[in-house]
C-alpha cells in the first residue's frame, strides 16, 4: 500500500498516513515485558518496516490498545505505558491508535491521559488517536470533549463503520444531530474523527462515495483510507484524489461544519466556514429518490459565487437561493464566495 500510495498519486495530494490496525501482534509479550511483531506477518520486524515506509517519504501509524487485550485478543497496554510509548518511538512510529477495550479501570480520562504523558515523555512527535468516548454514553462525552481536545490530536466518537451506505449515513447523521456539540471543541491539532473512508470497496457506488467525501470533508474528519489500492475503480480514485474536495477538509481555520437543515432521511444542507471566508457545503439527498434541495444564500447577505467542486465548475453568480436536482444517496459540493449583487 504504501508503494500504491507514492507510485499513483495519493501523496501527492495528501494522504501520507499508513496505518497497521489490530492483530499485528504475537499473542504475548518477549521475557523483557515487549511487545512483539507477528512473526509470520511482519519476519523484518515493525522497525524494518516503518524504515521502509519513512522512505517513500511517507509517515506510519499503528494500533494498541488501553486495556489489558486489544479488541481482538492481542497484548495491551494496561501496565506498560511508558514501556509501549518507548517502544513505538524506537520503531519510529508516527500515529498511534489506542482502542479502548479490555480496561480495568474505568477512569478513561486518567488512563488516556497517562498514556499521553507516556508518548510526550519519549521526545517523538507521535499523532495521538483516541478511542475513549466510544466507549461512553452521549451525556459523558460532551462533557469530557474539551479535555480529550488537550490530550487527543484525533478521537473517534462513535460506530466503527462497515462497508455500506447505511452505516457511512448513519456516522454522518449521527455528525449532524450532536453538529453544535462536536464542532465546539474541533480546531486545528485537534479534530473529531469519523472513521475510515470506504470509498473503492463494494459497499458504496459512486453518488454514495461522493457523499462520504463531501461529508467528511466539511466535518473535517481525517482522511485515512480503508481499502486495497491495487483493485480500485478510476472513479473512485478520482473522488478521494479531488484536490479541490481535499483542500476544504484540510482547510487552514480548521473549522469543523455542521448540518444546518435536515435531517436523517431527508435532504440536508452543511456548511463550513473556510480560511478565505468562503464556505463550502454539501447539498445531501438522503432518501431514496432524485430531489431538489435549494440553498438559503442569506448566511452570505443573498448573493454568493458558486463553484461545484465535484465537476471542477464555476456556476455563476446566485442571488437569493441556488437548487440543484441531486440523485438518492449523492450530494452536491459547493464552495460558496460572497459576492456583490450584479448591477443592472
Amino acid at each position: 500500500m504504501a508503494d500504491r500510495l507514492v507510485a499513483d498519486g495519493y501523496s501527492a495530494v495528501g494522504y501520507k498516513y499508513v496505518d497497521i490496525d489490530d492483530c499485528w501482534l504475537s499473542h504475548s509479550r518477549d521475557s523483557s515485558g515487549q511487545l512483539v511483531a507477528n512473526q509470520a506477518a511482519f519476519p523484518s520486524g515493525i522497525k524494518a518496516l516503518s524504515d521502509y515506509i519513512h522512505s517513500r517519504g511517507l509517515l506510519f501509524g499503528m494500533y494498541e490498545d488501553i486495556g489489558t487485550y486489544t479488541c481482538g485478543g492481542y497484548p495491551g497496554s494496561e501496565g506498560y505505558f511508558e514501556t509501549d510509548a518507548k517502544t513505538f518511538a524506537s520503531w519510529g512510529v508516527d500515529a498511534l491508535k489506542l482502542d479502548g477495550c479490555y480496561y480495568s479501570d474505568s477512569n478513561y480520562q486518567a488512563g488516556y491521559t497517562n498514556f499521553s504523558v507516556a508518548l510526550n515523555k519519549t521526545g517523538r512527535p507521535i499523532m495521538f488517536s483516541c478511542s475513549w468516548p466510544a466507549y461512553i454514553s452521549d451525556d459523558q462525552r460532551a462533557l469530557y470533549y474539551p479535555y480529550m481536545a488537550k490530550i487527543c490530536n484525533i478521537w473517534r466518537n462513535w460506530d466503527d463503520i462497515d462497508d455500506s451506505y447505511s452505516s457511512m449515513a448513519s456516522i454522518a447523521n449521527y455528525w449532524g444531530s450532536h453538529s453544535a456539540v462536536l464542532a465546539s471543541v474541533a480546531k486545528p491539532g485537534s479534530f473529531n474523527d469519523a472513521d475510515q473512508l470506504i470509498i473503492g470497496n463494494s459497499g458504496l457506488n459512486p453518488d454514495e462515495s461522493r457523499t462520504q467525501m463531501a461529508i467528511w470533508s466539511i466535518i473535517a474528519s481525517p482522511l485515512l483510507m480503508s481499502n486495497d489500492l491495487r483493485n480500485i475503480p478510476t472513479w473512485a480514485k478520482d473522488i478521494l484524489q479531488n484536490k479541490e474536495v481535499i483542500a476544504v477538509n484540510q482547510d487552514s481555520l480548521g473549522r469543523q461544519g455542521v448540518r444546518v437543515s435536515g435531517s436523517a432521511g431527508t435532504v440536508q444542507v452543511w456548511t463550513r466556514l473556510l480560511a478565505d471566508s468562503s464556505y463550502a457545503v454539501a447539498l445531501w439527498n438522503d432518501t431514496p429518490n432524485t430531489s431538489d434541495i435549494t440553498l438559503d444564500l442569506k448566511f452570505v447577505s443573498g448573493c454568493a459565487t458558486l463553484r461545484d467542486l465535484f465537476n471542477h465548475t464555476d456556476l455563476g453568480v446566485f442571488k437569493t437561493s441556488f437548487t440543484s436536482s441531486v440523485p438518492s444517496h449523492g450530494t452536491v459540493m459547493l464552495k460558496v464566495t460572497p459576492a456583490e449583487p450584479p448591477k443592472n
